[in-house]
């Protein structure tokens, strides 16, 4: 494989103690590993975008995973020919991923969810296996939904993912009686929206397991996609096959639920 450099995205919502020690620990295994990137811990678990040499990133994963708190931690990979990240960042947050809600606690039991292939069955279909229509439901910014989404989703043009139980209660009657799956980049936001959804007595809700990047992942074809996946480093974005791909300017199929 030509690609040079191992990128990783995690998370884990898992009750975490100690966060000074363990952001210690996790900066200098990743100094020493040659890893760079972005860690989050919080009281609710840890977040991670990082890249760096394979050999390096594995060891490092593998140091992680020895902590029990995080030996489940499930990780989606991708490679680069250049590192995409200039600095090692290890950060202790009030969240992983704020959402301002400190009653949402994934933690203590996450929401039901669906595999890229179950999804691509439903969106094939036009309807999931009970035969109600599936709304898809963009928990990202707005600038991310338009450098690519799946054909026909829900956009709210969140400005930042915080506004999305505000843009709830302006749309939640619209939801009702419908199948609502949700998804973001890697997992973390939809993992948390899809619970606010229930909370708000949304009855039929599930989320994208592992997010677009476990669907490129498992789907090199994407079925339903259309563009590329923003993320968050130098590379700027992702085509379907997980490459690098610059951002152009697309005609987004993004949509409004008024419009849905």
């Amino acid at each position: 494989m030509a690609a040079r450099f191992l990128n990783l995205s995690a998370y884990a919502f898992v009750p975490l103690e100690r966060l000074q020690a363990r952001r210690d620990a996790i900066e200098a295994s990743a100094r020493a590993c040659g890893v760079k990137g972005t860690v989050l811990l919080a009281e609710e678990g840890l977040n991670l975008f990082v890249a760096g040499p394979e050999a390096g990133v594995r060891d490092w994963m593998a140091q992680l995973r020895a902590d029990p708190a995080l030996a489940a931690l499930d990780v989606k990979e991708s490679w680069s020919d250049a590192c995409p990240f200039r600095h090692l960042r290890v950060k202790v947050k009030r969240e992983i991923i704020r959402m301002n809600q400190p009653q949402v606690q994934p933690a203590e039991g996450r929401a039901p969810a669906i595999d890229a292939a179950t999804l691509a069955r439903w969106l094939d279909a036009g309807h999931d296996d009970s035969g109600r229509g599936v709304v898809l439901l963009d928990t990202r910014n707005g600038f991310e939904v338009d450098a690519g989404a799946f054909a026909g989703a829900v956009d709210w043009r969140l400005d930042k993912f915080s506004d999305f139980p505000a843009a709830l209660q302006a749309h939640r009657d619209e939801l009702a009686g419908r199948s609502v799956v949700t998804y973001c980049t890697g997992g973390i936001r939809c993992e948390k929206a899809a619970l606010v959804l229930r909370a708000a007595g949304i009855e039929h809700v599930w989320q994208l397991d592992g997010g677009v990047l476990r669907y490129f992942e498992s789907l090199p074809d994407a079925p339903h996609w259309r563009g590329r996946c923003f993320v968050f480093d130098d590379r700027e974005s992702l085509a379907p096959d997980l490459s690098p791909a610059p951002l152009q300017e697309s005609a987004s199929p993004h949509v409004t639920l008024a419009r849905a």
